[in-house]
């Protein structure tokens, strides 16, 4: 009996069109999803999240992947998708299956919100760890052994075409692009430019720090959260504070984590403005979300950040200003 060893994902870098053009590179669609490492072994599916958390019950549909390579063990890389009513990818949608362990919640969910795993990579196959083969190597060996089928799919790629398939997911109103070099191996938990990320929403992961009161519809509940990063220096940075693009169910979900965690002073490591400082009520920096925002300012401020959901297959550490303001860091130091 095969047993497979544990790996961790590797990670791709921010970076620009201008830095992965060429005919050493292949371009994959960016999935706006949640990434996990499926191991299929003994007839069965366990998903590991990026944080390296069993998410293999909040996703039971996929349980059927266990039968579509032929009967060999393999541990596959990929992102697990929702989409919406016009078929697009959809982080909302994903949002109430990221963090549902209850069997029962999570039967109905499947029912109405359907996940798909696209498959990107392939780390190991039956005894053999295949990390070292050059990416081609590796995509053409995950097409021969994974079958697509029912929740599950083998997107294609392309090759010298980063410029053309951006475009194409701009129009498709994807996430944007991730270039790789054809020649690079898997680099398994690390983070580097042979694996590239273009994107067409900008949008980082945030830690909470704080949140203010609710007034008007919202009083009673959250307002706005305080929101931050942490700089090459492992300090945390003040980013901004969100107040848009929450559901009434999001915030009530915010009040309930965010209550047991409240501490008598900020966490951040840097002055809060003044006025948002005022009634603010501090927390242990340890939720991790998303926000999606206009711009940057001159004093690394996010301009306009909208909240997009819950990360709870982030930790805090991976929230970084480097994907804020990527002057600040390099390699693996970004996050994303």
């Amino acid at each position: 009996m095969v047993r497979l060893p544990a790996y961790a994902p590797m990670l791709a870098q921010l970076g620009t069109l201008t830095s992965v053009q060429g005919p050493d590179w292949a371009v994959e669609m960016k999935w706006d999803g949640v990434r996990a490492l499926a191991y299929l072994e003994d007839g069965a599916v366990r998903l590991m999240s990026r944080n390296a958390k069993d998410i293999t019950i909040a996703y039971p549909e996929l349980q059927l992947m266990a039968g579509a390579a032929g009967g060999h063990a393999a541990v596959i890389d990929g992102e697990v998708v929702a989409f919406d009513e016009t078929g697009r990818p959809s982080f909302e949608a994903l949002q109430p299956r990221m963090h549902q362990r209850n069997p029962a919640v999570v039967a109905e969910l499947v029912r109405t919100v359907p996940v798909t795993f696209m498959a990107f990579d392939i780390l190991h196959l039956d005894d053999v760890s295949v990390v070292s083969r050059p990416y081609t190597e590796r995509r053409e060996l995950l097409e021969s052994t994974l079958r697509p089928g029912y929740r599950w799919e083998v997107p294609v790629w392309f090759a010298d075409h980063a410029e053309r398939a951006f475009g194409s997911s701009r129009e498709l109103g994807l996430e944007g692009v991730v270039c790789k070099r054809m020649s690079s191996p898997y680099r398994p938990g690390r983070r580097g430019g042979e694996w590239t990320k273009v994107k067409n929403v900008r949008a980082v992961e945030v830690v909470i720090g704080g949140w203010k009161p609710g007034s008007g519809r919202r009083s009673g509940t959250i307002g706005s959260l305080l929101i931050g990063a942490y700089d090459p220096h492992g300090r945390l940075r003040y980013v901004g504070h969100v107040g848009t693009g929450f559901t009434q169910a999001m915030l009530a979900e915010l009040q309930d984590l965010l209550t047991p965690l409240a501490r008598p002073g900020p966490a951040f490591d840097e002055q809060v403005p003044r006025e948002h400082a005022r009634d603010a009520h501090w927390v242990d920096p340890v939720v991790v979300g998303e926000v999606q925002y206009a711009e940057v300012t001159g004093d690394g401020r996010l301009r306009h950040p909208s909240w997009r959901g819950l990360r709870p297959d982030r930790e805090p550490s991976e929230a970084s200003t480097a994907e804020i303001l990527p002057h600040e860091g390099t390699g693996d130091a970004a996050a994303g």
